[in-house]
C-alpha cells in the first residue's frame, strides 16, 4: 500500500524515534509499504517519520544509482533500530534531494564512511560498514531517526535563501507527483 509522505513543517520530522521489538504489529508489511511508497515517490531511501511513524525504521534501495555509484548495485536493506558506531573516511560533498523536501536539492558535506549496527525485519542483528553512496543514503536517513532534516545541515545563510521554498511546503503549496500530507 502505498502511504502519504509528510512534509516539511510537519511535527514528526522534529522527533527522535523509538526503537521497537519483533512484537511490532505488521511489521513485514509495513516495511513492505515502505518501500512501495518510495518506489512510487522515485526515492532511493525512506524514514519512518517521514509516513507519520515516529519508530526507528528506514528502508534504502541504492540500485538505480548503481551506474554511477557501483556501491549502491544490489544495496537494498531495511533497517531496524539502526545506529551509527563509527563515522570515518572523507568528507564529501553531494546534492541530496528529500521526499518531505521536494524540490529542494543542495549539497551537503558527510563522511563518507560509516560503520552501523541494526536488525533486519526478522530481527537478525548485523553490523556492517558503508561506504559512498551505502553511507550517504544511510547517513540521510538515519538523521530523520533523529529529528533532522538535510537542510539542517547547510549554513544558515543557504537555509535563509531556502526558507521561502520550505514555508511553501510546510504550508502546502508544493504538489510533488506523490501523495504528500501536511
Amino acid at each position: 500500500m502505498i502511504l502519504p509522505i509528510v512534509g516539511y513543517g510537519h511535527s514528526v520530522l522534529r522527533v527522535k524515534t523509538k526503537d521497537i521489538d519483533e512484537t511490532y504489529p505488521n511489521l513485514k508489511q509495513l516495511i513492505e509499504d515502505m518501500f512501495e511508497t518510495m518506489y512510487k515517490a522515485n526515492g532511493i531511501g525512506l524514514a519512518a517519520p517521514q509516513i507519520n511513524l515516529p519508530i526507528s525504521v528506514l528502508v534504502i534501495d541504492a540500485d538505480p544509482l548503481k551506474e554511477n555509484y557501483p556501491e549502491g548495485e544490489g544495496f537494498k536493506k531495511a533497517m531496524i533500530n539502526p545506529e551509527i558506531l563509527e563515522l570515518y573516511g572523507e568528507d564529501e560533498s553531494f546534492e541530496e534531494g528529500c521526499l518531505s523536501l521536494p524540490g529542494i536539492n543542495e549539497n551537503v558535506v558527510r563522511k563518507n564512511k560509516v560503520r552501523v549496527r541494526y536488525f533486519d525485519e526478522d530481527f537478525n542483528e548485523y553490523e556492517q560498514e558503508l561506504f559512498g553512496i551505502q553511507a550517504r543514503i544511510f547517513q540521510h536517513e538515519f538523521d530523520h531517526l533523529n529529528g533532522k532534516v538535510f537542510t539542517d545541515r547547510l549554513s544558515n545563510i543557504k537555509r535563509a535563501f531556502l526558507k521561502k521554498k520550505l514555508n511553501d511546503i510546510a504550508n502546502n503549496k508544493v504538489r510533488p507527483a506523490y501523495k504528500m500530507v501536511k
